[in-house]
């Protein structure tokens, strides 16, 4: 059946909070998101917080911050199951009362007796339903049990898998409802979703199994059966089940790794959607684009080098005044801001100059540092290649001739790039580099006209003279036959 004839489509995105939201639940939320919008549809934020013992409040802030960092904003919701506990007593209830279920006073040590006996004799170790017609009273400690009907086969049409079917007689009689009045997974999501009257079931194929469970129970509850979507595993490299040892899987983890929330999100809905050999999309193009019909039933690989050169891509093309204020946000630590550092349009001017070479906002931030910070930190094996005696005439003459000039432009820096260039017998890149090293600390950075003005003249020129003094008290150390200490920061 096709999805478009379903009306009106509504999603769930339905995580447990028992942790982080992680890569695989973001990619499931993006892609009903997604699937909601394009079929102008609603898309609905559900909690399953059932299990009291796992779930946090601190899993939950976290679930919903990386929901709204992704911008994956739901239409109704958050729904909690902790707050309809009365309901899915009601529906276990009335399918006692129509004979779909049934009390079971098996005690634990009963049932793994029951168990290991079953193992024993090459059995499948599930419930033998001996409590099926027992009529067990109310007032004796219990469960209620699903009473699993003998179907032959229970099949249904994956969206995505295409016709999968299931021996119904496999199945056993499972608990819906614990002796403490908390339902069980497959009873709660099935009453959830007939409630909220969900049209589609998007979520990932570790649910598989549990689908032929759900639909006998929507059966039985006489509830409108969804579609089914289920999506394929995301692997690390290996081609095993992502997990930490692949590297982050937290969502949120990579906000403060420095990766954009579009560029994680692009790259999420690539693992296990295509559309033609397009790989950047922008938000509108996702919602126009996205359907089931091109999601592949294969797992997919994660490949952290192919998201950090989307990232890249993001953060070069992004507008300089929409990554000043992230930038900013990781530069804390700021001991002594340069007085320009306030100015929003310098902000953006630095990150302009510097974005084109960062493939994170954690390096945009690092090599933005010195144009913020009056104390500068020089690498120290920029400082062994660049700060040397030879540079001492370099120095010295850019100096004199900088600091005489009435104005501080680029044709002006220029010129006396240019004529101390031609005196000296000197390549432009034996001038720049010593200066880039002094006024950044680093031996890269954008061209050295351009780090000149964003620095300023009194900036550039205190620090390159602070370099000169640095060099010549090494060479001072050295003369005397002192081991040199280079190690002091200048500002």
């Amino acid at each position: 059946m096709n999805s478009q004839n379903i009306s009106p489509i509504r999603v769930r995105f339905a995580p447990s909070p028992t942790g982080n939201l992680h890569l695989g639940g973001a990619r499931t939320a993006l892609f009903n998101f997604l699937f909601a919008r394009h079929h102008k549809g609603t898309f609905l934020l559900r909690i399953e917080d059932t299990d009291r013992e796992r779930s946090t409040d601190e899993a939950i802030a976290a679930i919903l911050d990386g929901m709204r960092w992704l911008d994956l904003s739901w239409d109704e919701g958050p729904i909690y199951q902790t707050s309809r506990l009365e309901r899915y007593r009601e529906m276990a209830l009335k399918l006692l009362d129509h004979g779909h279920a049934y009390r079971c006073s098996c005690t634990p040590d009963e049932l793994e007796e029951r168990r290991k006996e079953a193992q024993a004799k090459g059995l499948p170790p599930r419930y033998d339903g001996r409590c099926r017609d027992r009529h067990i009273s109310p007032d004796v400690p219990h469960v209620i049990r699903f009473r699993n009907p003998s179907e032959q086969t229970i099949a249904f049409n994956d969206l995505i898998r295409g016709p999968l079917s299931f021996d119904g007689n496999l199945l056993d009689d499972l608990v819906i409802l614990r002796t403490d009045g908390m339902p069980t997974y497959n009873f709660a999501v099935v009453v959830d979703d007939a409630d909220m009257k969900i049209s589609h079931v998007i979520r990932g194929d570790d649910h598989i199994n549990n689908t032929p469970r759900q639909i006998a129970i929507f059966r039985a509850l006489g509830a409108d059966i969804p579609m089914f979507a289920h999506l394929p595993m995301i692997f690390g490299s290996d081609r095993t089940k992502l997990s930490k040892r692949h590297g982050a899987t937290s969502v949120m983890a990579y906000r403060e790794m420095g990766y954009l929330p579009h560029a994680l999100a692009n790259y999420l809905v690539r693992l296990g959607w295509s559309h033609k050999d397009q790989e950047i999309f922008s938000r509108e193009e996702l919602v126009d684009f996205f359907d089931l019909d091109h999601v592949g039933s294969s797992p997919s690989v994660f490949n952290p080098e192919k998201l950090l050169w989307l990232n890249a891509h993001y953060i070069k093309n992004s507008a300089d005044s929409d990554l000043s204020p992230l930038v900013f946000e990781l530069l804390p630590s700021l001991e002594d801001p340069l007085p320009q550092t306030s100015d929003l349009s310098y902000r953006a001017n630095v990150v302009a100059a510097l974005k084109g070479r960062a493939r994170t906002l954690v390096e945009l931030a690092e090599s933005a540092r010195p144009f913020f910070d009056r104390h500068l930190t020089i690498d120290p094996a920029a400082r062994e290649k660049a700060l040397v005696p030879e540079s001492l005439p370099i120095l010295e003459s850019l100096l004199t001739a900088m600091g005489s000039l009435q104005e501080w432009n680029t044709d002006s820096l220029k010129n006396v790039f240019s004529q101390i260039g031609e005196a000296q017998n000197r390549k432009m890149s034996d001038l720049a580099q010593p200066v880039r090293v002094a006024l950044t600390g680093k031996t890269v950075s954008p061209g050295i006209f351009e780090v000149l003005l964003l620095l300023g003249r009194d900036i550039s020129l205190a620090r390159i003279a602070e370099a000169h003094s640095e060099i010549r008290k090494a060479q001072a150390l050295t003369s005397q036959g002192s081991s040199p200490s280079l190690g002091k920061d200048h500002s």
